[in-house]
């Protein structure tokens, strides 16, 4: 598989129903917001485990689709297998391995985990804990997602018709809650830095399969995410400026700019579906060496 050559931004469009699209453990588990202008948030580590999860369940089988950060995975035995299975002897001191000083083995062992791991090659990581096994920096980088409106959080109440302990039994059923976002449209921005992807000494060798994969996890994995807490969540846009070069023809934010939301039922209500909204991309006079694909 060869590495990617081509620079990409991309605008994604995702948006929420009844649901709690990344919950805020210090504040109770609400709903994302900024505090200012109450418009939603989503975390791009978030976005970044709902790829992980995809990759896992859609190739977890295949030589060079495991997951580094994965549900209770301890890191370094992972690390340490890089070594055992290059055949170097790590050299401790005290708790820690360094980097062998041959240049040569410690780049094999960074690249050993970029064959083996997706989320590394896509994502980097820093592997310099324990046995070390180097750091990358990945060519995909994702920013917060934000909601094009304010969001109103509910808290709902809900009841459990079970108890846990036999003497609970006759005592009232347990009352709980859950916040919920009625509705909200949320907006991405991404980054993939080829140059990254294809560094003859430092790229993670993210590939063009690779690639193509990316895309599908942003378009399906929603639908495999499904839970009572998250509700209806639904890919909506993904639109792609392609740079003819590795690293880039023009600025992302000024392609960025071509991609504008309206509301289409103007201010008379609050968005409550995807069809209040209009988005609408300005493909005419691009930049030299731009290409566009809407591929949502």
């Amino acid at each position: 598989m060869s590495p990617i050559m081509h620079r990409y931004d991309f605008v994604y469009f995702f948006d929420v129903t009844n649901g709690n699209p990344n919950g805020d453990p210090d504040a109770g588990n609400r709903p994302r917001v900024d505090p200012d202008t109450n418009h939603g948030l989503v975390t791009d580590v978030c976005l970044k485990r709902k790829v992980r999860n995809y990759i896992s369940l859609t190739k977890g089988d295949e030589q060079g689709y495991g997951i580094y950060m994965a549900e209770r995975a301890v890191l370094n035995r992972t690390h340490y297998q890089s070594w055992t299975e290059q055949g170097i002897e790590p050299e401790k001191k005290g708790e820690y391995s360094k980097l062998p000083k041959d240049q040569e083995k410690a780049r094999s062992l960074t690249r050993w985990m970029c064959d083996h791991f997706f989320d590394i090659r896509a994502f980097g990581a820093v592997m310099s804990t324990a046995y070390n096994a180097g750091q990358v920096r990945g060519p995909i980088q994702l920013v917060f997602a934000e909601s094009l409106d304010p969001i109103a959080p509910l808290e709902v109440s809900i009841t459990r018709a079970s108890v846990t302990n036999e003497i609970d039994v006759e005592k009232e059923r347990t009352m709980g809650h859950k916040y919920i976002v009625p509705y909200g449209l949320y907006r991405a921005h991404g980054f993939i830095s080829a140059r990254l992807a294809n560094d003859p000494k430092k790229g993670t060798g993210f590939s063009e399969d690779d690639l193509v994969l990316f895309w599908r996890a942003l378009a399906e994995m929603f639908d495999h995410d499904r839970s009572a807490a998250r509700g209806e969540m639904t890919a909506r846009g993904l639109i792609v400026f392609e740079h003819e070069s590795d690293l880039g023809n023009a600025p992302a934010a000024k392609l960025f700019e071509r991609v504008k939301v309206k509301r289409s039922n103007g201010n008379e209500r609050l968005p409550r579906s995807f069809a209040d909204y209009a988005v609408t991309v300005d493909s005419s006079d691009l930049p030299t060496g731009i290409r566009l694909l809407e591929l949502i």
